[in-house]
């Protein structure tokens, strides 16, 4: 497959490095040398300098003969007339813009035909979406959904106080009394494929499948408390904030959104009135601490700099708030991460990239395609959701007689409405979705590929 990728900011740059490493013919539009000339070097990829809206600059790309191009620069007007362009030039080809601004929203999905576009992503609102979903269950770091919200991948951190402390795999049953699968375990910055007797240590963050309708079940006998979130702090007046704020507003929660920005705080007072929004450093101590942050329920930092977001979040789990989740946008040292007490971690890129990989390998593959990819523990592990169909190999065979890859799992099987979280006696049928974790080295596009 050809794609071409118009921008290389910091969606364009992680779509460029998963792209190329998946082997697809990859060529980069960017108007920046320098920039082009890092890619170039780093991967092997076709680079292409100058405006990815116009005509020459898109031919001399390639365009006619591409399957697939991602508009992806910082300005969504360039992105549309960019898929506009190019699908002038070729009718054929897949074309995704990235769309950032809330006035477009609804223009954008009633003259999609017209500009030329097969999808449209948000990375700012779909980190908005899942911070939404972890306000909703605090006592998770991370939260990816499956099966329209039956099946969950939950993140949960062990450290001394935990009931699974220095418990092995093969004894959780009896401590959390329902139906889960630890699927990986991130130890010392490393993702681990456990086994039964694996035993879990102070540290460790673990990756569980479970039913959405036990999550609840599993905070309770974990011992882990929670309560319905009343009042949050938002740092950072950003589109985040306010299609979070917006989703949140019918919700009862009461949001205090603190900008530096005098004419944010002004725009963001005239479109959020049920929000009280603050002028001032969200860096600042005695701000923090005149605004309550020590009495609030959640603490969420999304300022447009990683550093700060890190220190102001330390700052907050130091004060004792029960939920503090950070917004991180350029850090790619998930190490670093691993090292500090930081609870949830959002990247609105790696979002967004999910999102794209996953039309991606369904374009590739256009029977048989993964119907959700989910990547976790820091980016080393995917999720996936599979379709069994009349190609599917080994239907009706149970689990414990199948040759699978090395570091694959079947975590899930749907039979229709039942679920099942698998044993060896397991299998599946055409019909029933299969859900598997597998290492991100491994390149799984449809279930066949899960098998030696």
């Amino acid at each position: 497959m050809k794609i071409i990728v118009a921008g290389n900011g910091k969606v364009g740059a992680a779509l460029t490095r998963q792209l190329s490493a998946e082997g697809y013919d990859l060529t980069l539009i960017d108007s920046n040398l320098k920039v082009l000339e890092s890619s170039e070097e780093r991967y092997d990829i076709m680079v292409v300098q100058g405006n990815c809206a116009s005509m020459g600059v898109l031919m001399q790309a390639g365009v006619k003969e591409a399957d697939l191009l991602i508009a992806m620069t910082g300005a969504d007007e360039l992105n549309l007339l960019c898929c506009m362009t190019a699908h002038a030039l070729n009718e054929k080809i897949h074309t995704i813009a990235r769309v950032c601004n809330p006035e477009y929203m609804d223009q954008i999905f009633a003259m999609r035909e017209m500009f030329g576009l097969s999808m449209a992503v948000n990375p700012e609102r779909q980190a908005a979406v899942e911070i939404e979903r972890l306000l909703k269950y605090p006592g998770f770091l991370k939260r990816d959904t499956f099966t329209r919200g039956r099946v969950e991948i939950v993140e949960l951190r062990i450290d001394g106080k935990s009931k699974l402390c220095d418990v092995a795999l093969n004894d959780m049953y009896g401590i959390v009394k329902c139906k889960i699968l630890v699927c990986a375990v991130l130890r010392s910055g490393k993702a681990v494929a456990p086994n039964g007797n694996f035993v879990l240590r102070e540290g460790d963050r673990i990756f569980v499948t479970a039913f959405t309708n036990t999550l609840t079940i599993l905070l309770k006998n974990l011992g882990i408390i929670t309560h319905k979130t009343k009042r949050v702090i938002l740092c950072g007046g950003g589109r985040i904030s306010y299609y979070l704020a917006r989703q949140l507003e019918n919700s009862g929660i009461g949001l205090q959104i603190i900008e530096k920005d005098a004419g944010r705080c002004t725009q963001l007072a005239a479109q959020l009135p049920a929000a009280c929004i603050i002028q001032g450093d969200a860096s600042s101590q005695f701000l923090l601490e005149s605004e309550g942050i020590s009495e609030c329920d959640a603490l969420v930092t999304m300022t447009g700099l990683d550093e700060l977001n890190m220190i102001i979040s330390l700052y907050g789990t130091s004060c004792g708030v029960p939920q503090v989740i950070t917004k991180l946008g350029h850090i790619e040292n998930t190490n670093i991460l691993g090292n500090l007490s930081l609870d949830s971690v959002i990247s609105p890129k790696e979002l967004c990239c999910n999102t794209i990989v996953q039309y991606v390998r369904a374009m590739e593959n256009q029977t048989g395609a993964a119907l959700t990819v989910h990547t976790i523990a820091d980016g080393q592990a995917e999720a996936m959701e599979f379709l069994v169909d009349e190609k599917t190999r080994h239907c009706g065979k149970t689990l414990k007689t199948l040759h699978l890859k090395k570091d694959v799992l079947v975590v899930c099987i749907a039979k229709g409405a039942r679920m099942e979280i698998p044993n060896g006696d397991s299998y599946y049928n055409v019909g029933d979705i299969v859900y598997i974790v597998t290492g991100r080295d491994k390149s799984i596009y449809q279930l066949n590929d899960i098998f030696e």
